[in-house]
């Protein structure tokens, strides 16, 4: 899959909607002189292209090749203010940033008791919405005017700020080292997924002990606790302890529910908060809490009162669909979210600019994973040609790896076994460049190499050897991770039994229904 690289200013042109277009266009007329403007003309031609093209740009006329990167420039420079004006983006923090700007203009013109007055309004502001950072900004520039402009009340009013900046400045402090080390281990897992050994385990429970600071929970605030159960969540994610996973991404979402006010000032914070909520219990297999929490988060995002802007549909698009898909691999209902397919392909294309490719691919494997459920190995071996032929995904290695060994599960299931020694080859290499060649991977693929000598009449004993093998790395601390991709077990069971591996999962999910 090649990446065709897109104009920042045309992707921003496009991503508008028509009421933005329409504000954007009264924004520009304000003035009479600015209805021919040269960046009026070229918005309206890139918003009639569709797709980017510098040589028609310049062959309409409107500017010359010399001067058109500064009037790209000029125009994107505009858009944003248009938008910053929307009311729709007018949120609690533009608000206070707003303030800020307006006490530092007041300041310039020496207007000094005007400009205190709005810094206080806009701190206490900030303070009650637990925007801290901005906070401190805020009383970085009191003290600046305070020193200008002298009051009886000086004395006191010193001790006051200084008490601010420093209590804002600690929490600030923890704030940051709490994020950094959430940061860290977010990139940690997106590199290479779960621990694989123990010098996986010993390195990642080294560093999350390192960096983790002293703390007592009582004295933080909501962003505090918020990257704390953060940082705890991708610990617990990195090294497979699910019902830990399942406790601190509980936690974050009941502290949004505890400040109700945070969900409309934070919506992508909470969507993401229930994602993991919802991935942590496909892991311990809660399917009946799962059903039910993901319906409230479709209750709570279709609500009139959710904040509604381009990142949340996107992200909502990609969270409820995605466990859409994980419920019906709960449940073994695999035929029944094939609608699911269509859906999905639309929402990558209708939200391609905003996704990327890493949980791009994720979806397209949930879709392999979905066909070959329902037993359609051609186009379980589709999709997955989509995330072994994409050659700029950098992420998610253990995905990597996976897609190809249930892309050679898929071409001998569906028969198409004249190119699986190859496709062994390359797969057995593939996993040994990436150190990801493990005990469940490696019975794999000497089982499917072994194929091709095994007599017809022998082949169910062998894959009762294949089970039995595998079936002791079932809760193995490592190698179980092969069985959060593919359920091969379930896969050899349905061989064994000769029945639908659907009916084998559905089967389970009925024992295992909590």
């Amino acid at each position: 899959m090649v990446s065709t690289p897109k104009d920042s200013l045309f992707v921003l042109v496009k991503s508008l909607s028509k009421s933005e277009k329409r504000q954007f266009k009264l924004y520009v007329g304000r003035l009479g002189v600015n209805t021919d403007a040269k960046f009026l003309a070229l918005f309206n031609l890139l918003d009639k292209l569709r797709s980017y093209d510098e040589a028609q740009i310049l062959s309409s006329g409107i500017v010359k090749k010399a001067q058109l990167s500064n009037l790209k420039a000029h125009l994107y420079k505009q858009i944003l203010i248009s938008l910053r004006l929307n009311p729709v983006n007018q949120n609690i923090r533009v608000q206070i940033r707003e303030q800020l700007d307006f006490a530092t203009i007041l300041y310039q013109k020496g207007l000094y008791k005007q400009s205190l007055k709005l810094l206080d309004k806009a701190k206490t502001m900030a303070i009650e919405n637990q925007e801290k950072n901005v906070a401190y900004e805020i009383v970085e520039l009191e003290k600046i005017i305070e020193t200008q402009y002298i009051t009886r009340s000086i004395p006191d009013r010193a001790e006051e700020l200084a008490n601010q900046a420093k209590t804002l400045s600690e929490h600030n402090l923890m704030t940051s080292k709490l994020s950094n080390l959430s940061l860290q281990l977010y990139g940690k897992m997106l590199k290479v997924g779960y621990v694989r050994n123990d010098d996986d385990l010993r390195g990642v429970k080294d560093y999350f002990e390192a960096n983790l600071p002293v703390y007592t929970l009582d004295d933080l605030g909501f962003r505090e606790k918020l990257w704390l159960y953060k940082a705890h969540l991708w610990y617990s994610l990195l090294t497979q302890d699910f019902l830990s996973a399942y406790r601190y991404s509980s936690k974050w979402v009941d502290l949004f529910h505890e400040n109700e006010e945070m969900i409309y000032l934070n919506p992508v914070f909470y969507l993401k908060g229930n994602h993991y909520l919802l991935e942590s219990l496909f892991f311990v297999k809660y399917s009946s809490q799962f059903r039910e929490t993901l319906q409230q988060l479709e209750r709570i995002v279709s609500n009139d009162h959710f904040p509604k802007n381009d990142n949340i549909a996107s992200l909502s698009f990609l969270y409820l669909n995605s466990n859409k898909l994980n419920l019906h691999f709960l449940e073994g209902t695999f035929d029944k979210g094939l609608y699911l397919v269509n859906i999905i392909e639309y929402g990558i294309k209708k939200h391609s600019d905003r996704i990327d490719q890493h949980h791009i691919m994720l979806l397209y494997y949930k879709i392999a994973c979905l066909y070959f459920g329902c037993g359609d190995h051609k186009n379980c071996i589709a999709y997955l040609k989509k995330i072994i032929n994409n050659k700029q995904l950098k992420m998610r290695e253990d995905l990597m790896c996976f897609a190809r060994v249930l892309s050679l599960v898929a071409h001998y299931e569906a028969g198409m076994d004249y190119h699986l020694e190859v496709q062994l080859k390359s797969t057995y290499k593939f996993l040994l460049k990436m150190n990801d060649l493990h005990a469940v991977q490696h019975e794999m693929i000497k089982f499917l190499r072994s194929l091709g000598d095994i007599y017809p009449t022998e082949l169910k004993g062998e894959f009762q050897k294949l089970y039995n093998e595998l079936k002791k790395y079932e809760d193995h601390p490592y190698e179980k991770r092969a069985f959060l991709y593919l359920d091969i077990l379930s896969w050899l069971e349905s061989h064994l039994q000769n029945r639908p591996v659907a009916e084998i999962i559905r089967e389970k999910a009925l024992t295992l229904t909590r």
